[in-house]
């Protein structure tokens, strides 16, 4: 089992997003403490009235990804999640690509439909294209990271005999989807290399246009029909499967840690692969707290 640290989301209007502690310095003990990977999101323009009520927010994702890659050695670098039909792909490929190339191979694709028609709207992007522009992203990207010219026809673009160099470190790049819908399964089992459900509940999951994901039986049944449909489409990598962990108990991560290693020996045995944690913390000295705590407890043992 291996372990992502998101950098803590501050909601509303109230404080800024680096109240909870230095990127460069959250991410070093990040890493010095035995986490895997670091993640962050993505709302490059959301409504108003949800950033009133209880919405985050955020830094651009790539870029912060690259400044967390400078200052680390080894940690996985996660968008969790970008929104493919916010960009044209190519966009998305480069940025991709870029922060893939500058870490030595770190970088993994978290993406996702969305869900914010407001967002969509300020974008210029329609919402009700969004299924069919994140086909077209999930086309793109291996083109554009091959190296090789190749000609592509979208809906809003025409791109004739056009190459991306450099190419990134990995080949592909892993592409991780996030969705708890039969639709994001499939994408997952037939095009993706790992899949992101959504596990924070009712009203996460209606605010984010997706099915509850259900209990861990269920969870397991639908990561062996995933597994099971890349292999019937012929595929042989591993589709790593991240899960959201919010027993808000392990907010403090020493207590109770029995019970939470035998939930995380549970998660494996179904098919987790990764599980990300975050602090929900908004000052700096209770992050490397609960980052320093989580590691002594869970990962340097």
């Amino acid at each position: 089992m291996r372990f992502f640290f998101h950098y803590p989301e501050t909601a509303g209007y109230e404080g800024d997003v680096l109240d909870a502690g230095p990127l460069r310095d959250v991410a070093v003990t990040v890493e010095r403490s035995g986490f895997d990977g670091f993640s962050l999101s993505e709302h490059p323009i959301p409504g108003a009235r949800w950033l009133a009520s209880g919405g985050h927010q955020t830094l651009d994702p790539f870029v912060s990804l690259g400044f967390v890659a400078a200052a680390t050695e080894r940690l996985k670098l996660l968008t969790y999640l970008a929104v493919a039909p916010y960009r044209n792909p190519f966009l998305l490929a480069k940025s991709a690509a870029t922060l893939d190339k500058l870490s030595g191979g770190r970088a993994i694709v978290g993406i996702g439909t969305g869900y914010q028609k407001s967002e969509f709207h300020a974008l210029g992007v329609d919402f009700d294209e969004r299924n069919a522009l994140f086909e077209e992203t999930l086309d793109v990207l291996p083109l554009h990271w091959s190296g090789e010219p190749f000609s592509y026809q979208g809906r809003h673009f025409s791109a004739r005999d056009v190459v991306a160099r450099p190419r990134p470190v990995q080949s592909p790049i892993p592409i991780w989807i996030g969705g708890n819908s039969k639709l994001t399964q499939r994408r997952v089992g037939q095009r993706a290399q790992g899949w992101i459900p959504m596990s924070g509940g009712g009203e996460l999951n209606s605010t984010a246009r997706t099915p509850e994901l259900g209990d861990f039986d269920e969870l397991a049944g639908k990561i062996a029909d995933i597994r099971s449909a890349a292999r019937e489409a012929g595929r042989t990598e591993h589709i790593d499967v991240v899960y959201s962990y919010n027993d808000t108990s392990i907010l403090n991560p020493t207590a109770d840690a029995d019970r939470h290693r035998e939930v995380f020996g549970h998660l494996e045995k179904i098919g987790i692969d990764w599980i990300t944690v975050s602090s929900r913390t908004s000052e700096a000295s209770a992050t490397f707290d609960f980052i320093e705590g989580f590691g002594a407890a869970y990962l340097r043992g």
